[in-house]
């Protein structure tokens, strides 16, 4: 038997030994009076966003309005994941009005979803 037999010592605690435990939770009191309801705000039918599909060959083209103005297009092609193109708004003044793509900011692509 050349396996020579330790004492087993005692396993150490991860945790520091000056933990104290946390208070129980209190109950709520109970309310006199329900929440007051929020009020009914009809949606302005100007801030909707407006969503025109374009279908081009085997790809489509999704157009995103508010009140008229193109924010966004989404572009999405036959192969390929989808990409968007979004107006340049941190541009605050159009020294060119005649370039091309001034406006435009670079393709996005969309890497996760939530």
């Amino acid at each position: 038997m050349a396996q020579s037999e330790q004492p087993k010592q005692p396993k150490k605690s991860s945790h520091p030994d000056n933990l104290i435990p946390l208070p129980e939770i209190p109950e709520l009191p109970a309310l006199s009076e329900p929440p007051p309801l929020l009020p009914d705000i009809e949606p302005d039918p100007e801030l909707e966003t407006q969503v025109t599909i374009i279908k081009r060959g085997e790809d489509t083209i999704e157009e995103h309005r508010v009140n008229g103005e193109l924010l966004m297009i989404k572009v999405i092609p036959r192969i390929g994941p989808p990409y968007y193109l979004k107006k340049n708004t941190s541009r605050e003044y159009h020294t060119h009005p005649g370039e091309a793509g001034i406006d435009v900011s670079p393709p996005m692509w969309q890497l996760l979803k939530f």
